[in-house]
């Protein structure tokens, strides 16, 4: 059943990322980027990566993310890995995905090198002041690109 289906609406995956995104800046996250993958793969929307400095920070950023996603806002997580590991956390939302990494971890990896095609995105962008749903914001559509409307 879809989140449609259950009578939820979530926020479009470009807000959601971006939600993610301000999270992991709150937790005293590093170096994070967002990078949109849409005209790349069909697989998912967004990769938000980070970088945390211990496996405490990074256990506290995943554990936030997944209270944001899953009590907030009615998403639902199709996978976690590594999180006992703790070198590189993979939350799944399925069109948006969050890496969590150790630095030397994420150094080794190069994920943004490995997707280099996809497009970095601005954390912050004022139309997300805005309620979604409204004229100002019409978008809620994973797949659609927020635009305001002139």
């Amino acid at each position: 059943m879809t989140d449609l289906q259950q009578g939820k609406k979530l926020p479009s995956s470009l807000e959601r990322a971006r939600m993610a995104a301000r999270m992991i800046i709150d937790d005293k996250g590093e170096d994070v980027k967002i990078l949109d993958l849409r005209e790349i793969t069909q697989a998912f929307d967004f990769f938000v990566i980070a970088s945390g400095q211990s496996r405490r920070q990074l256990h506290s950023i995943s554990d936030d993310i997944d209270d944001l996603f899953e009590k907030k806002l009615g998403d639902t997580r199709r996978s976690v890995s590594g999180y006992q590991e703790s070198r590189w956390v993979l939350l799944d939302y399925g069109d948006v995905v969050v890496h969590l990494f150790e630095p030397e971890t994420r150094e080794f990896y190069a994920l943004e090198d490995l997707w280099g095609k996809g497009k970095e995105v601005a954390i912050e962008d004022n139309d997300l002041d805005k309620p979604v749903g409204t004229k100002e914001n019409e978008s809620v559509d994973s797949d659609a690109k927020i635009k305001p409307e002139e």
